[in-house]
């Protein structure tokens, strides 16, 4: 039984840099607001890269008030409005990402369409929509980790570069938000699409993605022929389906 959909944001609820498909993602909020009556219908919460306000707004598009992930493995919690993390509270335990940061301001300059994404609090990005120059700066990012910062992860997207602290992944962010929720990843679904996504699509129970993903998490999900908000749909109403069926089974016995 899947007690909970997660989904990522950019690739998957929508393109980047694009209006949404809001026909599509009105229902997916109808859906989620109906699990909070039919039980084979699972929560919808979000798991991104993307920082806090970003993410937040969204979750207001779909009604998710239980806790969602940003920036990989930071857990928001409504309740308190507070913020969970696995991160050591130590004043130096961010010190690679900080010097990460400096340094990409004095990258940046050389890719003038390109920005800092200045809310994040616990990893170092960088958000461009032109994929050539979002290409041109991972090249740049991953020598310069290679050689000061190799214990660092490096995750790309079409509009991003995100430099994470060792192991604060987004399996991280679903490991702390099964816990919250008292659940096992064996009960939850997720659905990516880039490199930053794999380490969770790897660990849940059902893993989907889009059309539009890369080929790296195609080789590890079921990937519908749809792109973005479309196979979120799809994905949803397939594990109400697959639920429908177990509640069934389980009635019988």
């Amino acid at each position: 039984m899947i007690k909970l959909f997660v989904t990522d944001l950019d690739g998957c609820i929508s393109y980047p840099f694009r209006t949404p498909k809001w026909e599509t993602v009105n229902i997916i909020r109808e859906l989620n607001l109906k699990s909070r009556v039919d039980e084979n219908i699972p929560p919808l919460t979000i798991c991104t890269g993307r920082p806090y306000p970003y993410a937040e707004a969204v979750a207001q598009w779909l009604d998710v008030r239980i806790p969602f992930v940003f920036e990989s493995a930071a857990l928001y919690i409504w309740e308190g409005n507070k913020i969970e993390t696995a991160l050591e509270s130590h004043d130096g335990a961010l010190e690679p990402i900080r010097k990460m940061k400096q340094w990409l301001k004095e990258l940046l300059p050389s890719f003038p369409i390109a920005q800092l994404e200045f809310a994040k609090m616990m990893d170092a990005g960088i958000v461009c929509p032109d994929l050539e120059t979002v290409k041109a700066i991972h090249e740049r990012i991953r020598e310069k980790v290679s050689v000061d910062f190799p214990d660092l992860e490096i995750h790309t997207t079409d509009v991003s570069v995100n430099v994470l602290m060792p192991g604060n992944n987004k399996l991280q962010g679903m490991k702390l938000l099964a816990n919250k929720l008292g659940i096992s990843l064996d009960e939850i679904a997720y659905i990516g699409d880039t490199s930053g996504d794999i380490p969770a699509l790897k660990n849940v129970k059902l893993a989907y993605s889009p059309k539009n993903a890369i080929r790296a998490v195609k080789e590890c999900t079921h990937t519908f022929e749809s792109e973005t908000t479309d196979a979120v749909l799809e994905a949803y109403q397939q594990i109400i389906e697959l639920n429908r069926e177990h509640s069934a089974k389980s009635s019988a016995v």
